[in-house]
């Protein structure tokens, strides 16, 4: 095309970096079409070299596809309910307690899961007043040690005592096992750093009633329940099995309730009658299984693969497969969302939980274009919602064969966040989540949408040791 023709009309401008670039030629009449650009290894020289070294290198691409098929064919089936002390040997050994995210002192812990250990502690019987249980806590009368050193995981504070009831999740084909307390529904709840006297009645029934009647309503079936069809399920019907459960805590009822309804004497009635009001009550199951299949991915030499992403209302944290049990942090993302009547962002605590495993696994923000029901809780739109599990899968190594997305044509949800490729794109993973209030023992106060941060993978980067061939 000649000057002449390429002048006759409006310019239309492609600008990447800063904003600033397009402003000039917008101003001046040019259609501009801004392209969200950031520099590699946020603009580190030295890792940026480092990241070029490893992208396509073929000693991790053999890794990182033994460690996702490993993933993908873990079959999650729901398979038993226990005491946690029966499970996890260490809890009745010592005064334990399990927490959500990587490691952290007491002194160290935010509000919310504080007021989960005061609960915990008298849940126990190892005090008698709120007071005296952080007292001993304070004093180093309990120990602490994060629900992923133990298989497990659980929700916002995620605190694991010895007598909480546990769902147990295997394999079919190597028995591995993973565990997650039992969800407490919506409203006031330990998870979420509330107490009293109503928030302690649901927890002790759920120990005396409702886990003796699941684990009787689960052995009085021919075969477990299979956790992978009942996620793909719920994918169809509007679910992304992380914020969203309504259609995933529905299937999973229907499995459970002829079993429950036998199991009348040990309190299966009331389960029914508290599972058909708890929406929430898929999450657990649909982390214990994300647990289940991550761990079969981790370990494997060579690996950039993130196996677990949890927080811990302080830190951040990311396991990655070739990297060993190391935690690689950075301090806690706020949320952005929705606040209950009354409450704002001033209020919220910053990010916590186990629940980010789903993430890992292809599940909650990665499958955001499933859920179009969720998108204005969380402070969104349908195509937001689209664009985003579109961005998610320029993150990771595949996508679920099983786990489909029908707000995206069904394709495969997008699995395996690759270190690499979060730190060559700078995209941070998105997240959809709950918020807690920030001062123990208030509660939920609203949900939204939060990301892992940046400084997680580029730390994780730097750590990894470039293969030999």
């Amino acid at each position: 095309m000649t000057t002449s023709g390429l002048l006759a009309a409006a310019p239309r401008i492609v600008a990447v970096g800063v904003d600033g670039f397009a402003a000039p030629a917008a101003d001046a009449g040019a259609t501009v079409h801004q392209v969200e650009w950031r520099p590699p290894a946020a603009g580190d020289e030295d890792l940026g070299a480092k990241l070029a070294r490893l992208t396509s290198h073929p000693a991790i691409e053999r890794a990182n596809t033994r460690a996702l098929d490993a993933v993908l064919a873990v079959r999650p089936l729901l398979v038993d309910v226990a005491p946690a002390q029966d499970l996890i040997p260490q809890l009745a050994e010592e005064r334990l307690l399990l927490h959500a995210g990587p490691p952290l002192p007491y002194e160290r812990m935010c509000g919310p899961m504080r007021a989960a250990v005061v609960g915990a502690a008298l849940l126990e019987g190892w005090a008698e007043t709120p007071e005296q249980a952080e007292r001993l806590a304070a004093d180093g009368g309990i120990h602490f040690e994060p629900c992923h050193h133990h298989d497990a995981v659980g929700p916002m504070a995620g605190i694991i005592s010895r007598s909480m009831p546990l769902l147990v999740v295997e394999d079919r084909d190597t028995g591995r096992r993973a565990y997650s307390n039992l969800n407490e529904g919506q409203g006031r709840c330990l998870r979420y750093g509330a107490l009293g006297d109503d928030v302690m009645t649901r927890l002790r029934w759920m120990g005396e009633r409702l886990g003796p009647s699941l684990r009787a309503a689960l052995r009085s079936r021919d075969e477990p329940v299979d956790l992978r069809g009942l996620t793909a399920q719920a994918l169809q019907m509007g679910d992304e099995c992380h914020s969203r459960n309504t259609a995933a805590s529905a299937l999973l009822t229907r499995e459970l309730a002829a079993g429950l309804a036998r199991s009348a004497d040990l309190g299966g009635v009331e389960a029914l009658d508290f599972l058909s009001g708890n929406n929430y009550w898929f999450l657990n199951f649909s982390m214990a299984a994300s647990k289940l299949a991550m761990d079969a991915g981790h370990g494997v030499e060579h690996s950039t693969l993130v196996t677990a992403f949890a927080r811990n209302g302080v830190d951040v944290g990311i396991r990655v497969s070739g990297l060993g049990d190391a935690w690689f942090r950075a301090p806690a993302a706020a949320v952005d969302g929705l606040y209950f009547a009354g409450f704002g962002p001033d209020d919220a605590n910053p990010d916590i939980g186990d629940s980010a495993i789903t993430e890992t696994h292809g599940l909650g923000g990665f499958a955001i274009a499933a859920a179009p029901a969720i998108v204005g809780f969380v402070g969104g739109t349908p195509e937001r919602a689209r664009r985003i599990s579109r961005e998610m899968a320029g993150l990771t190594l595949g996508r679920h064969r099983d786990y489909q997305l029908p707000g995206l044509d069904f394709v495969g949800s997008p699995v395996g966040i690759d270190i690499r490729k979060v730190v060559d794109t700078g995209l941070e993973p998105v997240v959809t989540t709950g918020i807690s209030h920030r001062e123990p023992g208030i509660g939920q106060i609203g949900a939204g949408l939060t990301h892992a941060p940046l400084r997680c993978f580029t730390e994780a980067l730097a750590a990894f040791h470039e293969p030999c061939d």
